[in-house]
């Protein structure tokens, strides 16, 4: 069992956190948003807290006047945009550069062509990560607007010319029919919620779905695959899950598990923000 952790790029890192939430900052801007494991005490003062140029509370953001309505970040050489959604989140999730790094490195190294799966693909950032790494990636994700912004971090990164394929569809039912057409993969990537819908209206229940899409996809990998990587947030299972359900379905390979963490600015804590798990081929 492994902790991956970060503290943070040039473009951000958590400040402190406590008392239920969490205070951030994204490029130049500080952001205090709800945070359930945070509940421990602050660090910072208040009026530092307070200061924040946007806080979630209430269900919704309280935000300075000139605060933009999206604005540019950057990890490594890829741009994308940050925006505040009604769901609390920032289209962004930091502690995945770990994880960016890993599929960086696992196509770079890859002596052929790979061709990635990205499912639950969001604001893109994984799939833009491997097409500048070389890779043909297929994103998937069941949200138009997830998908009108992935496209926007695409032209943003000056990465029109990848061969990445836009998807919007049920994951399920996007694999069931890749198994059909013969299609494969040497890796695929998903970040699969605990609740939510297809474009259609299909239910997707983690505790019920996951084994089945990775049933599923261990039917559309290739002869000779990468890797699989699986981050999953707001979920009551541990790690231990994850490894269980691969096992069950993945050939055999090197398997890690664990947690995603970030690290304060001071260095004094983690904070856990969910669970992952890695097969490798290798």
């Amino acid at each position: 069992m492994q902790i991956l952790t970060t503290s943070g790029w040039a473009d951000y890192e958590l400040v402190d956190s406590g008392e239920g939430y969490r205070l951030e900052r994204f490029g130049k801007y500080i952001i205090a948003k709800p945070d359930p494991q945070a509940v421990w005490k602050r660090t910072l003062t208040q009026d530092i807290w307070k200061s924040a140029d946007a806080i979630f509370q209430n269900n919704h953001w309280e935000k300075q006047p000139e605060f933009p309505d999206k604005w540019v970040m950057k990890y490594k050489e890829i741009l994308f945009f940050a925006k505040l959604t009604p769901f609390k989140h920032t289209g962004i999730f930091p502690e995945q550069h770990i994880q960016w790094d890993y599929l960086e490195e696992k196509i770079k190294k890859s002596d052929r062509p790979v061709k990635v799966l990205n499912l639950f693909g969001y604001t893109g950032i994984a799939g833009l990560i491997a097409a500048s790494s070389g890779a043909q990636v297929t994103h998937v994700d069941a949200s138009r607007p997830a998908i009108s912004w992935a496209r926007e971090n695409q032209n943003l990164a000056q990465l029109s010319d990848k061969s990445i394929r836009w998807i919007l569809d049920d994951a399920i039912k996007f694999v069931q029919r890749e198994v059909r057409r013969g299609n494969r993969y040497d890796g695929i990537i998903m970040d699969p919620p605990i609740y939510g819908h297809g474009p259609t209206g299909e239910l997707w229940d983690f505790p019920k779905s996951f084994p089945e899409l990775v049933k599923l996809c261990s039917q559309v990998l290739s002869d000779k695959p990468s890797f699989v990587i699986v981050n999953a947030y707001a979920i009551s299972s541990s790690a231990l899950m994850l490894e269980n359900v691969l096992r069950d379905y993945l050939p055999a390979g090197e398997l890690e598990i664990g947690e995603l963490a970030l690290e304060e600015k001071n260095k004094k804590r983690l904070l856990s923000t969910g669970i992952f798990a890695r097969w490798s081929a290798e």
